[in-house]
C-alpha cells in the first residue's frame, strides 16, 4: 500500500514538473508573431520547428497517460482504504486479517475469517461499496 502511495507521488511530482516545464514555454511564446522565423538553437544550429512541436505533442500525450493512469490507481486506492475502514469498524469481522486489493473496480479479498458469517460479512461489505464494480472473494475459513 505504502509502495503504492510513494509510486503515485513521484508520478504526480514528474507530471508537475513536465507540465510547469511546458507552460513556461508555451506563455513565454506570447509575444511572438506565430510566423515562421529563423530559430535558432543554443550550439547556433537551424531548429526545424514542426518537429519540435511534434515531439512536444508526443510528450504531451504521454504525460495525459501518465496522468490518467494516476487518477484510475488514487480511485482503487480510495476504494481500498473505504473498504479497509469499514472492516474495521465492523466487530463481526477481524479486518488486520483480511487484505483488500482493488484494480479498475474489481476488489479482491484475501485472508483468514473465523466463520462463514464473516466471510459474508466482508463481502457484504465490499460490494455495498460505492464504485466497486465486483468482488473476488478468496478468503479462508480458519
Amino acid at each position: 500500500m505504502i509502495r503504492a502511495l510513494l509510486r503515485v507521488v513521484l508520478v504526480l511530482i514528474i507530471v508537475a514538473a513536465v507540465a510547469a516545464f511546458f507552460f513556461g514555454y508555451r506563455f513565454a511564446d506570447r509575444g511572438s508573431s506565430g510566423a515562421s522565423e529563423d530559430v535558432r538553437g543554443t550550439s547556433g544550429a537551424q531548429v526545424d520547428v514542426g518537429s519540435a512541436r511534434d515531439a512536444g505533442a508526443k510528450v504531451g500525450e504521454k504525460v495525459a497517460e501518465g496522468a490518467n493512469q494516476i487518477q484510475c490507481g488514487a480511485a482503487d486506492a480510495a476504494l481500498t482504504a473505504k473498504i479497509k475502514s469499514m472492516m474495521a469498524l465492523d466487530d463481526t469481522i477481524e479486518a488486520r486479517n483480511i487484505d483488500v486489493d482493488t484494480m479498475n473496480g474489481v476488489v479482491t479479498l484475501s485472508g483468514f475469517v473465523r466463520d462463514a458469517q464473516g466471510r459474508d460479512r466482508a463481502l457484504q461489505l465490499a460490494r455495498e461499496t460505492d464504485g466497486v464494480m465486483s468482488v473476488v472473494d478468496r478468503l479462508t475459513i480458519r
